[in-house]
């Protein structure tokens, strides 16, 4: 068992601005404070693992390539700030389909840990919405709701996340200071 603790991420409303099914790397758009965040992360020797539904795929608004040219671009973005993610695992279907693998379902989460090597219960999932955060809730780690994207709306509505933060960066400095 790896001991290296991992952050849990969504990546729409939290790292990069939402889109209505983002389908370019054109559109990607960073959130003030996500890449010091997750730099800050990395640098207080955290995993970052980022878990997307995605059913912009099986709803043709973007194939497989687009997602992974996507995904290289938002690399590249992060890099250029000291950043990276570790790895990125998306559901391509859409809610209807009733799948194992959309969030708020755990098989996702599931799968990056026995990849990786670590332990849900001492990880962190981070996100806007209520699936990021039962998604948290089903694998045992804490949850941190942001503000950013929907977050703020879905507070106010009282989603009841672990800690609730402006932004990646207020996220990263809370994650900091407890004691592992």
């Amino acid at each position: 068992m790896n001991h290296r603790p991992y952050i849990l991420l969504d990546r729409d409303g939290t790292i990069i601005a939402e889109k209505n099914y983002l389908s370019s790397v054109e559109e990607i758009e960073l959130l003030p404070g996500a890449v010091e965040g997750l730099r800050s992360l990395q640098e207080a020797g955290f995993g970052l693992i980022v878990v997307t539904n995605q059913s912009g795929i099986a709803r043709g608004k973007l194939t497989l390539d687009t997602l992974a040219e996507i995904h290289a671009e938002l690399q590249r973005q992060l890099a250029a700030g000291g950043a990276r993610i570790d790895a990125f695992y998306h559901c391509p279907h859409v809610p209807e389909d009733h799948c194992e693998c959309r969030k708020p379902a755990p098989l996702l989460a599931r799968r990056a840990a026995a990849d990786f090597g670590f332990d849900l219960e001492l990880s962190f999932v981070i996100g806007d919405k209520p699936c990021d955060i039962d998604l948290g809730k089903n694998c045992g780690a804490r949850t941190i709701l942001v503000r950013t994207g929907y977050g703020r709306q879905h507070e106010a509505a009282g989603l009841a996340a672990d800690v609730v933060v402006d932004d990646l960066m207020e996220a990263a400095r809370y994650i900091r200071t407890i004691d592992r």
